[in-house]
């Protein structure tokens, strides 16, 4: 599978768990044997624009990490569009489920999902999109990004047990048929991590879960990076979900 990544994405750009030194170095560790590297290029002013407003914009210059941010919702954009022909993961950093139009917090600054699909909207490339936000946290920026525009379905899995969890996403994605589904791919469910409740084997069913349900509705699937916070498994998981978006034998 094609990954989305940049040397910049190593970047410490806040003091906080969010951006500890070495979570990428983590995943890279992992995740590089087994996949094909593509590297990111920043989005637009204009795709950045078709989703936050310019107050915005300047107040995430203002905070020296414009450039970082831009590029991580570069890679997202990429992501989306290399999916339209195979999935994709977009390996990117800083995350971005947490920042709505004209605000951001948890160590977000640009909605990265939200300007991909928005971008591939306007560009005529989709009609309908899904997005599934499997972060511990609510991805409350996307959902206000997203509110009251009726082509997107936002979903954060709110379950708490493995069980419930797994049969949340079962459900929703048997019910699912988009041109594309987006997932924010955060990782800190996991038994080792704040949430406690997923093993590392669960991304890889939630993986072709989502492959299969895009097969079905004859659409495209891809996953970008938002939380997970243990490193010592961090990047085992991100592998299990691209192994799962890349298993084709269920379509």
């Amino acid at each position: 599978m094609k990954v989305i990544f940049h040397e910049a994405f190593y970047r410490v750009y806040a003091s906080d768990p969010a951006a500890k030194e070495g979570r990428m170095e983590a995943i890279m560790k992992v995740v590089e044997p087994a996949v094909e590297l593509v590297e990111a290029v920043p989005a637009t002013v204009e795709q950045i624009r078709a989703v936050h407003t310019e107050s915005h914009i300047e107040r995430v210059k203002s905070q020296g990490v414009y450039d970082v941010a831009a590029l991580a919702a570069g890679g997202a954009v990429m992501a989306a569009e290399i999916s339209l022909k195979e999935p994709c993961f977009g390996l990117i950093r800083p995350p971005g489920h947490h920042a709505s139009s004209d605000s951001a917090w948890g160590f977000c600054y640009f909605n990265n999902m939200a300007i991909a699909i928005e971008y591939l909207k306007t560009q005529g490339r989709i009609s309908t999109a899904y997005v599934l936000d499997i972060d511990l946290h609510f991805g409350d920026g996307t959902v206000n990004i997203f509110a009251g525009k009726g082509y997107v379905t936002v979903y954060n899995v709110s379950a708490h047990s493995r069980d419930e969890y797994l049969e949340e996403v079962r459900e929703e994605m048997e019910g699912c048929d988009v041109g594309i589904i987006g997932i924010s791919a955060g990782f800190d469910n996991h038994e080792d991590d704040w949430g406690g409740a997923l093993q590392t084997v669960d991304y890889q069913h939630i993986g072709r879960m989502v492959r299969a349900a895009a097969a079905r509705s004859k659409g495209a699937c891809f996953a970008i990076l938002e939380g997970g916070y243990n490193h010592q498994v961090l990047g085992h998981n991100v592998l299990a979900l691209i192994e799962g978006l890349s298993d084709s034998t269920q379509e």
